[in-house]
């Protein structure tokens, strides 16, 4: 099934969605984007369902055909202080903010959202399935993220983020028991499982 140019029908419709809320270290990443009318991508899909090739495929092919587009970083730290869900929100906003024009409607992954100013929004569960500058979005944020694990990666390539990206996979697990933490891990999370803690 194609994905739908718009919900709204309003000119300046954005997209947005994030990157990186189940993972244990790094920041999670919103981008926003809006797209013109004519965009026509039958590659296009949800982040998720794209391999990485894809994706990095996609990238150039999406940044230069918008009308604009953003991408926001909220770090660990702040994501420790104010928990993920309005970490995430708070990426979006920033990523929505840098838009220029801003959008007249905004269409969001997910259902939960905050309203950004006073632009009307609309949240839908699998929006990044259903409608291309939604999963535009989602290939940018998670373009961009990779990107940034890839250099922390340089920093402490013990936990092997250029490959699991920061995700809680049993190596990363088995590398925070070894090594502890880093500076970028989120210490608001569960970094290890209960049997993990265990001396055995």
């Amino acid at each position: 099934m194609s994905l739908l140019a718009n919900f709204s029908k309003l000119n300046l419709e954005c997209g947005t969605d994030e990157a990186g809320r189940g993972c244990l270290a790094g920041p999670v990443t919103a981008s926003a984007v809006i797209l013109p009318d004519h965009f026509i991508n039958n590659t296009l899909n949800d982040s998720k369902l794209l391999s990485e090739k894809k994706r990095e495929y996609l990238k150039p092919i999406i940044e230069e055909n918008v009308i604009t587009f953003a991408v926001a970083h909220v770090f660990q730290e702040e994501i420790d202080e104010i928990n993920i869900l309005n970490a995430s929100i708070l990426a979006m906003h920033k990523s929505i903010e840098q838009l220029n024009p801003q959008p007249s409607f905004i269409i969001v992954d997910g259902n939960k959202f905050k309203p950004y100013h006073s632009i009307p929004h609309q949240t839908i569960i699998k929006g990044d399935r259903k409608f291309l500058s939604i999963a535009a979005a989602s290939v940018l944020a998670k373009t961009y993220r990779d990107a940034y694990m890839a250099e922390i990666h340089e920093e402490y390539p013990m936990y092997n983020w250029i490959k699991n990206k920061g995700y809680p996979t049993k190596e990363h697990r088995l590398a925070i028991q070894k090594y502890g933490i880093t500076k970028y891990h989120r210490k608001s999370f569960r970094l290890l499982p209960e049997q993990l803690k265990l001396e055995l």
